[in-house]
């Protein structure tokens, strides 16, 4: 029997039982592979809570993995913007992703939030002016009017500002937060605003601006807090400045929220009843003091 000597190849790598295996991946390839690591059947890294992004931004497997999220997590995120800390929201409560189901969530909540109690407290007010001339059986008028206004105002600044400011950011040279991070800030800040909704309800014209005035407070400062960090990291320092313009929209939130939705007041008729009675068939609209005089005293 002759034997035949082979020289060794260093590209191929000598299995068990005398097999030789040679690998077709690319440096970057096996690099890229090594560095994620082993993955289970729904694609995501072991060890990872949620899966990773997968195919192109217009499709919706692309946006799976920032919906997927428990309510446990939402709701904690959610309150957490009210209680001010020293560290950041971004740091602290969107890691190890934000989500973006959260943020729609709240800002959706907070439009039918604004459209019932809007119209609750307009019938309220109905009833507290003229409860005699009030019944039961009279029916509700809702002005469906507001509930576009609402919608509007509340996806135009909680999911259109943000973008536009993230888009400006990354024109100015700031990327230090992705859109996605971007839009959860700006929509859990505004969860305030769905308690406070709830309370204006009550038809005490103070107690609603003491109201306004608080989320104005609280939900600024959460944003002044996450966003301000974001704006000083720019080589620019006029960039800074742009803390103030954001500022400005959002007092004009707060203004627009307390003017369009809970301006609804109780009122009284102040002092007697008109004493002029209506005026007589085919007699001239203008009548001279005697005449209403003469008018007064009849009646």
């Amino acid at each position: 029997m002759a034997y035949v000597s082979i020289e060794s190849d260093d590209r191929m790598e000598e299995g068990p039982e005398g097999l030789r295996f040679q690998s077709f991946l690319g440096t970057d390839a096996r690099a890229t592979s090594d560095a994620t690591g082993p993955r289970n059947d729904s694609g995501a890294a072991y060890g990872s809570d949620r899966p990773a992004p997968g195919g192109r931004f217009w499709n919706l497997d692309y946006y799976q993995p920032y919906f997927d999220v428990d309510t446990k997590m939402v709701l904690k995120r959610c309150y957490s913007t009210l209680l001010p800390t020293s560290s950041s929201y971004l740091s602290t409560h969107l890691t190890p992703s934000a989500d973006l189901y959260g943020p729609f969530w709240t800002l959706t909540t907070l439009i039918f939030a604004l459209f019932v109690c809007s119209s609750l407290a307009s019938s309220i007010a109905a009833y507290l002016s003229d409860p005699a001339g009030s019944s039961p059986t009279d029916p509700i008028e809702y002005d469906f009017g507001l509930l576009s206004t609402a919608v509007g105002l509340v996806y135009s600044y909680g999911l259109a500002l943000p973008v536009l400011l993230w888009l400006g950011l990354r024109y100015l040279g700031v990327g230090e937060w992705s859109v996605v991070e971007a839009i959860a800030v700006w929509g859990y800040g505004q969860f305030i605003w769905i308690p406070v909704s709830l309370l204006c309800v009550i038809p005490v014209a103070l107690v609603r601006w003491i109201l306004v005035g608080l989320a104005f407070l609280i939900s600024g400062y959460f944003l002044v807090a996450n966003v301000y960090p974001i704006l000083a990291s720019a080589d620019a320092k006029a960039v800074r400045l742009i803390i103030i313009l954001l500022a400005i929209l959002h007092a004009g939130l707060a203004l627009c929220f307390k003017v369009l939705f809970f301006s609804y007041y109780a009122f009284k008729e102040v002092g007697p009843k008109d004493p002029i009675p209506a005026p007589i068939p085919g007699e001239e609209s203008t009548t001279t003091a005697a005449t209403l005089l003469r008018r007064i005293l009849s009646s």
